[in-house]
């Protein structure tokens, strides 16, 4: 985790997100009034989990980036009133565009291999070949004197390592499920599960019938 900034909130992470994000995809559109920033926090592509933000949750999240002078506040130059909102990540940690999508990345759809983030940094406006590809952004990132990156190690039941971004302190290592199951219970329990309410539901639709049939 970087010294000079207090470790982001999972609301932090996903403004900033977006933030980056926009810049390179939408530019014309950027930077964001609160409505598009908060369409872009709770839209259901490229996020990983979906929220559902309210814009005060929004808003106060700006806020606090913009207090460890992450984001800023900006006006048109044609007298617009409606304020805008953009990242100063590029600046205060002085990152290229690549850097900024492999970020970018991390902080809205959590630990990713390397092959997603080829994959998913695809849409950004960043040349990443010329930082040697994906992987020699993150090295960039992880051997910086602060590091931004780290590689996890491969859990039991991955084929890849993962990459994390530090923002929000150390990561929280959870372990993979076995091959064949799902968190929170496994897929054989889901499908036990399962089973056993679609049984309780044909003896409550047999009841039903035998009813009436007149065999009760």
């Amino acid at each position: 985790m970087l010294r000079f900034v207090e470790p982001l909130s999972p609301e932090q992470a996903r403004v900033l997100g977006c933030l980056i994000e926009k810049e390179a995809t939408t530019p014309d559109g950027y930077p964001l009034t609160m409505n598009a920033l908060l369409l872009a926090c709770n839209q259901t592509s490229n996020r990983t989990p979906f929220v559902n933000y309210e814009e005060a949750t929004v808003a106060a999240a700006f806020d606090e980036l913009r207090t460890a002078r992450l984001a800023r506040i900006v006006h048109s130059a044609h007298g617009s009133r409606v304020p805008k909102y953009r990242h100063a990540v590029g600046e205060v940690w002085a990152l290229t565009q690549a850097e900024l999508a492999v970020l970018a990345v991390m902080l809205l759809r959590g630990p990713q291999t390397v092959n997603e983030l080829r994959t998913r940094t695809e849409r950004y406006d960043a040349d990443l070949d010329e930082l040697g590809g994906v992987e020699g952004v993150l090295d960039r990132l992880a051997r910086r004197d602060e590091p931004i990156v780290v590689r996890l190690d491969r859990q039991p039941g991955q084929r890849e390592e993962r990459w994390s971004h530090l923002l929000a302190g150390p990561p929280e290592i959870t372990p993979s499920p076995a091959r064949g199951q799902v968190a929170g219970g496994g897929r054989l329990d889901t499908i036990e599960e399962t089973l056993g309410e679609l049984r309780r539901e044909v003896d409550a639709l047999r009841s039903q019938v035998e009813h009436l049939l007149g065999r009760d």
